[in-house]
């Protein structure tokens, strides 16, 4: 059973996912490869200096199934319940479906998790689904650590803006969203910050 699952895969998935594998929670992404990414290139996001949207997706996803994570590209979230103490997500899979380690997926399936990361950009039809809180402007009303009115669920990027989408404030959103988690984990905040004797 996956502790956190993510749904979307483009920068606010990706980079909640990234965090919380790394820091040993089991992580499962499930992306539809539908992101914006793909149409974009990015010359504005820190470290990069020209790179197609696409590319930093693949090296994106490298580096987030590098630290652990499932990325499930191409299995689709159709159903995401609250259920006790964490919440039951049905999937379902386009043919030809495979993950970002190669390996094929056969069919769909239902997971349980502790948490669960709405990163679906600016769909908002799941949150819907969930009855979270909206904010006046059509957004899902989410805290400072991007926590919906539902625990445990979180929405981040394009979800809980109006109209203010952007590649790298999406990926601190998911970021702030494995923050959260992870302290949550932890019992205390949580703090990732590597230094060089850390790196493998």
């Amino acid at each position: 059973m996956p502790d956190v699952v993510i749904v979307g895969g483009g920068p606010a998935g990706l980079s909640a996912a990234l965090f919380t594998a790394k820091n040993d929670l089991e992580t499962v992404v499930f992306d539809t490869d539908e992101t914006w990414m793909h149409k974009a290139h990015l010359f504005n996001y820190p470290g990069i200096r020209s790179i197609s949207g696409s590319e930093f997706m693949e090296l994106t996803r490298g580096q987030v199934s590098d630290r652990g994570a499932d990325v499930r590209v191409g299995e689709e979230v159709t159903d995401v319940d609250p259920d006790g103490d964490g919440f039951s997500v049905e999937t379902s899979v386009a043919s030809e479906t495979q993950r970002a380690d190669g390996e094929a997926v056969d069919e769909a399936d239902t997971y349980e998790a502790d948490y669960v990361v709405l990163a679906t950009g600016a769909d908002r039809s799941m949150a819907e689904d969930l009855e979270v809180d909206f904010d006046e402007d059509g957004t899902v009303a989410v805290d400072l650590d991007t926590e919906t009115s539902v625990d445990d669920l979180y929405a981040t990027g394009a979800m809980v803006r109006d109209e203010e989408w952007q590649a790298v404030i999406a990926a601190g959103d998911g970021a702030s969203a494995a923050l959260d988690i992870l302290s949550k984990e932890k019992g205390e905040h949580f703090h990732d910050f590597d230094v060089p004797d850390d790196v493998p």
